[in-house]
């Protein structure tokens, strides 16, 4: 039994190739599940894109996950994950040559200089995502204080959307304004990485500061910005005639008539799995409680679509298969065939990915 990651490979790579060259210098972001795909195969297809356009950097999301990328990446590997002492501190590959280290305390620096002799790093501004970062009016302080450390850039991890030009226009110009007044940074910033820009706004920032260099750190955009090249899919593993009244599944709900269906695909895939939802819309709220009515009174569309429709969840998923009810009147499909699933790429663990 498999779900498995469809992705039309021609149509997926020209969409990859159009996002790095409508912003040079881009970072490919490689973190978590790989957005579907499996971190080693981002990997693999960043090293395939590695010089074109000048990328030359992926960003990985943890320590743990830098491995992965320090053995096939040629070029360095920013962890976007701050380092704490206290929690990375005996890692074994700190001191990679290829690796780049994001700060945000001077003590934290002065501990990996310590440790490392003179470590490459990304300072990290707080930016109003309110995360974590240098305040702004510690960065000069944090600057002054990189000792042995060799400044790679400034990063800036914005909220998503657009119109974040004025935020980073403050944060270069008081870089600028610590370098040229009285109060010395002690370290120039010539590069900045930052998230969640339109190449348009990429543009602008370079025009407004021709001395500068404004690197984009991407992922969901560079990996899943053509939804119409990747498809999910998974096994119908048995198909059974039910009678009303009769039950199933842990809970021993009871069935309507029609057909019972095990397909592949459960909560360790990523299935039915959702973060809370941001609802800013009368619509949004009516859905929501729509769907919390029936959730209620134990009817849950599931993400299968089979025979042409959603088909229902007998109850929530399991760990590795789903349970599916179609109803009286409806075909359905054979034991073996794949059915298509709707589910979040950013948390999909598939069995298998095919590129074709």
């Amino acid at each position: 039994m498999a779900v498995t990651l469809y992705v039309d490979a021609a149509r997926w790579r020209r969409h990859l190739s159009q996002t790095i060259t409508a912003s040079p210098g881009l970072i490919p972001v490689i973190k978590g599940c790989g957005y579907g795909f499996g971190l080693d195969l981002l990997v693999a297809e960043a090293s395939r894109l590695h010089g074109s356009h000048g990328v030359g950097t992926v960003a990985v999301g943890t320590y743990c996950e830098a491995p992965v990328a320090l053995g096939v990446f040629p070029g360095d590997v920013l962890v976007m994950e701050p380092y704490r002492p206290s929690i990375h501190g005996s890692l074994a590959h700190l001191s990679h040559p290829s690796l780049v280290h994001t700060v945000t305390y001077g003590a934290d620096v002065a501990d990996l200089v310590g440790r490392v002799g003179r470590p490459r790093v990304v300072v990290e501004g707080l930016s109003s995502m309110n995360r974590h970062g240098v305040p702004a009016p510690y960065l000069g302080e944090t600057l002054a204080s990189l000792g042995d450390a060799e400044l790679v850039a400034v990063g800036l991890h914005l909220p998503l959307g657009t119109g974040h030009l004025e935020e980073i226009r403050r944060w270069v110009d008081l870089v600028d304004g610590l370098a040229d007044g009285s109060e010395q940074s002690g370290t120039p910033v010539d590069r900045w990485q930052v998230s969640h820009v339109t190449p348009a706004e990429l543009a602008s920032l370079s025009a407004a500061y021709p001395r500068r260099s404004f690197e984009a750190r991407v992922g969901t955009e560079l990996w899943l910005g053509d939804p119409g090249a990747l498809v999910v899919r998974a096994h119908v593993l048995d198909v059974r005639p039910v009678a009303r009244g009769d039950h199933a599944g842990y809970r021993q709900r009871r069935l309507a008539a029609g057909h019972l269906l095990v397909v592949s695909g459960g909560t360790s895939h990523g299935v039915a799995l959702e973060a809370p939802r941001a609802v800013d819309s009368v619509r949004g709220r009516v859905i929501v409680l729509a769907e919390s009515a029936l959730e209620a009174a134990g009817r849950v569309r599931s993400p299968f679509t089979v025979s042409g429709r959603n088909a229902w969840f007998v109850e929530p998923p399991h760990m590795q298969v789903s349970l599916l009810s179609l109803p009286d009147g409806v075909t359905p499909p054979a034991v073996g065939v794949e059915v298509e699933v709707r589910v979040r790429l950013t948390i999909l663990r598939a069995d298998a990915v095919t590129l074709r």
